[in-house]
This record gives structure tokens, sequence and C-alpha cells, in this order.
């Protein structure tokens, strides 16, 4: 196995297990109950997941073609400095709303009511 074959089977594994983790994250969107566990769904696996396709991506451009991408280093610090207080401020903003927890929108409660 040389190098080659090495950068693309981690490569290749990395987005595929960020793909999944991506497609946890909008099952859990989808199915959690209210905004907060929604909005952890939201960051947290959908960070990790965006972290291993990134990362998969960055590793099989360096070892199949020897090309460090400074880009998708820096997509990696950005959004490990955003997503988290992007969360954070929208969880904030559901929180001084009036949402409580376990508590459905105003505009999800008009859907499925009627």
């Amino acid at each position: 196995m040389n190098g080659i074959m090495i950068g693309e089977f981690l490569g290749a594994l990395l987005i595929l297990g960020g793909a999944l983790l991506s497609f946890f994250s909008a099952i859990g969107i989808i199915r959690f109950p209210d905004v907060y566990t929604r909005a952890h769904a939201a960051s947290k696996s959908s960070s990790l997941g965006v972290l291993l396709i990134l990362t998969g991506t960055f590793f099989y451009f360096w070892l199949a073609d020897g090309f460090i991408s400074i880009r998708l280093l820096l997509a990696l610090a950005f959004i490990f400095l955003t997503t988290p207080v992007g969360t954070h401020l929208m969880c904030r903003a559901a929180y001084r709303s009036g949402i409580g927890v376990d508590e459905q929108p105003p505009e999800y409660q008009e859907e499925t009511s009627g």
C-alpha cells in the first residue's frame, strides 16, 4: 500500500464518516421536540461532520497529491470558531423570546394544530 492509496482510503473514510454524522444531524433537527435540542443537534454533530469531511479532504490532497491546502485549514478554524457562537446566540434569542424547554415555537404550533 503506497501513500496515494493510504491518502485515498483515509480521505474516503473520513468523508464517509462526516457524511453520516451530517445525516444523523439532519434527522435530529427534524425529530427533536424543541428549539434547544434541535440547536444541539445542529451544532454538535453537524460541526463534527463538517470537521471530518474537511479533514478527509485535507488528508486526501496532502497524501495523494502532496498539496497542503491552507484554505481547508482556514475553513476548519473558521467553522469551529463560528458554529458554537452562532448556536449560542440562537438559543439565547429563543430563551429571551420566552420559549421554554420542550415547547414548540409559535409558528410550529400553528402549523401542527390546524
